[in-house]
């Protein structure tokens, strides 16, 4: 009988809980259907470029559903970069020279077979190897799946950690009192939420700092750029992980309410930040990566880590994180007017 007690307390707890119920029937189901979109709502087209290429080796390439586009010079780097193509092959006889793309080496693989492919289908002799130059406008033949995928997960690794551990610190503010005690004395709303996202965002510098620094130096992941542009773009990911977590903080009760934001808001993430490719998504699903903080830190990363691109490159991605982190403190210093008007 007082096992069946304990039953009737947790059903009882559960079904007080609206939230927590609603989460364990309704998050299950988003992420699987957010899942099944991302993988099957559409296909990546590859895109390349060629000059002088005989026509046989055209028809071949389109017979592999790729769009092939005609240039009238061989500058294959202007044109790589300028069309977002994802190979350039130009022919001297029957000697291509193909430039990749090379960012991610997946795809390199698949386009470099596809094209050697329809270079020997120029020949007569179906064993006749054609002799093929191959060369990256980044990246290289070493380059692993690991170094295309790791600028993206040191992302994920620092806004995700962050975020929940600010959320949860700053719960706690809450919960214990300590919050209404400062709140009690002279303070304004705007110099607490500063004073909270100076003081975190102390140690969220140095973990970003170790996660970018382990990374790099131990796990020796590819970086072609700065190290010091890393650590801006993970600085500026920890303080809009930090803002996001102290924001939502707000609306939970408990350390178990907060941890229920994690499939809304950071398993999305997850999904549109570049890990899964969004040239592979349909147009109206791969459009809601603009509202996800992750896919901003995630670009600039790439652009530096594996292309070595200057601020210019990136600079668009660093005035949106600084426009995230910015809406997040005004929204933090608005949500404090629950506790005290000033």
């Amino acid at each position: 009988m007082r096992t069946f007690a304990v039953v009737k307390r947790i059903i009882r707890q559960f079904f007080r809980d609206k939230r927590t119920l609603a989460l364990m029937l309704i998050a299950p189901i988003f992420v699987l259907t957010l899942m099944d979109l991302v993988f099957t709502s559409g296909e990546k087209q590859f895109a390349i470029g060629v000059y002088d290429a005989p026509t046989p080796f055209v028809e071949s390439l389109e017979d592999f559903d790729i769009l092939v586009t005609s240039y009238d010079d061989d500058q294959a780097k202007d044109h790589i970069l300028d069309d977002n193509l994802d190979a350039f092959v130009a022919f001297e006889l029957l000697e291509p020279t193909i430039t990749l793309e090379g960012t991610n080496p997946n795809d390199s693989k698949a386009i470099l077979n596809m094209i050697q492919k329809a270079v020997s289908s120029l020949t007569k002799q179906p064993n006749m190897k054609v002799e093929t130059n191959i060369e990256y406008v980044y990246g290289s033949e070493d380059m692993s799946f690991f170094d295309y995928i790791g600028p993206v997960l040191i992302g994920f690794f620092i806004f995700f950690f962050v975020f929940l551990i600010a959320g949860v610190s700053f719960l706690r503010e809450r919960t214990s009192g300590t919050l209404e005690r400062l709140l009690a004395t002279p303070i304004r709303r705007h110099e607490l939420v500063f004073g909270y996202v100076i003081g975190f965002g102390v140690f969220t510098a140095i973990q970003a700092a170790l996660i970018s620094g382990y990374a790099i130096s131990v796990l020796d992941m590819m970086l072609e750029g700065s190290f010091w542009y890393v650590l801006l773009i993970t600085l500026l990911l920890a303080m809009t992980a930090l803002t996001l977590g102290t924001l939502l903080s707000a609306f939970a009760n408990n350390e178990l309410q907060m941890i229920q934001f994690i499939p809304l808001v950071i398993v999305p993430q997850v999904f549109f930040s570049g890990l899964f490719p969004l040239d592979a998504m349909a147009d109206w699903l791969a459009s809601f990566s603009v509202i996800m903080p992750l896919t901003y830190g995630a670009n600039a990363l790439r652009e530096i880590m594996i292309r070595g691109n200057g601020f210019e490159a990136f600079q668009q991605d660093v005035y949106i994180l600084l426009a995230f982190s910015f809406v997040f403190i005004i929204l933090n210093i608005i949500v404090l007017k629950r506790y005290r008007r000033l």
